[in-house]
């Protein structure tokens, strides 16, 4: 197979980055380069890359209005690339779009590379279509996190402040909040509840917990990929194997 592939990216130390790692893939015939957004669409138009490595973080045009510009039905195979854009990844994972967390580790660029030439070997160009629709479709609504949530305790109703919340936890038909010393059972599930959070605040890391990243003193890894959290008041959280990239984006992210 003749991978021919563009990589857009105003950085030049990223852009050099991942020139280096298509380099080693014997398939990669070609490697175009674009500075910005603007020249991203003008490659795309002439050249017809077979695979376009696109930074989502762009000043004047971003990654998503290359694809708007383009046209996801005209768009070729697309990794984004983003830094730490929360609401960015959370949006790439529901649309099963692939994308690449900066700095970018070779293992995570093989296994994207891998799984974008095997979209172009079954030739599934309509799906890849919808998914990029969908993808743009999150991008354009705007959303609404809860802010607040009531609960009963001791007979009365209390009000806790989402971000209050230090960590949470699934128990039966109930999600228990720890806020500081307290306590308290709110009746919803675990997948509503985290839906219905802000990202860029909280972070599921086993199917039972969801923490407050502002509240995370440190991580520590554990066996099988897994990590030991410690969150600011001591409290130890453990987390499951299956969430264990989320917290490795963390990890490799400085910022």
């Amino acid at each position: 197979m003749s991978l021919t592939t563009l990589i857009v990216d105003d950085e030049p130390l990223a852009r050099d980055g991942l020139r280096v790692l298509l380099s080693r893939d014997p398939e990669v015939s070609a490697i175009r380069e674009a500075t910005d957004g603007r020249e991203a669409v003008a490659t795309i138009r002439q050249a017809k890359p077979d695979l376009v490595l696109l930074d989502v973080q762009m000043p004047e045009m971003d990654g998503f209005e290359v694809v708007r510009k383009i046209g996801a039905e005209h768009m070729p195979q697309v990794v984004f690339v983003t830094a730490h854009d929360q609401y960015a990844i959370q949006a790439f994972e529901i649309n099963a779009l692939d994308y690449l967390l900066k700095p970018v580790i070779e293992e995570r660029f093989v296994k994207a590379l891998v799984r974008a030439k095997s979209r172009l070997r079954l030739n599934v160009a309509a799906d890849s279509i919808r998914q990029i629709i969908g993808l743009l479709e999150v991008i354009a609504s705007p959303r609404s996190y809860v802010k607040r949530m009531a609960v009963r305790s001791e007979g009365k109703t209390v009000f806790v402040d989402a971000e209050d919340v230090d960590w949470m936890e699934a128990a039966e038909n109930y999600v228990e909040l720890h806020v500081g010393r307290a306590s308290y059972l709110l009746h919803v599930t675990m997948n509503a509840l985290e839906k219905s959070l802000d990202p860029e605040i909280f972070l599921r890391i086993h199917r039972s917990i969801i923490v407050n990243l502002f509240r995370i003193k440190n991580l520590q890894s554990s066996a099988h990929g897994e990590y030991v959290i410690t969150l600011r008041d001591g409290a130890r959280l453990e987390s499951g194997r299956t969430y264990s990239s989320r917290l490795r984006a963390l990890v490799n992210n400085p910022l």
